[in-house]
């Protein structure tokens, strides 16, 4: 497992991170490794969006838009 060292974390961001871990029992090492395993889990915003492009169109029709507006389904 690798090691990350991160120097000059303003005062107030510390704290607040500390606050957080702590009130979820944790250690701040163990809170700050669980938001970076989150963030490298979650895919980058372009490739959500090449996702997207690539997915096939759906289909829209007007009338069953306005049918069910009316309805009062949303």
């Amino acid at each position: 497992m690798g090691i990350i060292q991160i120097r000059d974390v303003p005062e107030t961001t510390e704290r607040t991170l500390k606050a957080r871990a702590e009130r979820e029992g944790k250690s701040l090492a163990a809170y700050v490794r669980d938001l970076l395993n989150e963030e490298a889990a979650a895919p980058a915003l372009d490739e959500v969006m090449a996702r997207i492009a690539a997915d096939e169109p759906v289909p829209y029709d007007p009338d069953f838009v306005r049918e069910t507006m009316r309805e009062g389904r949303r």
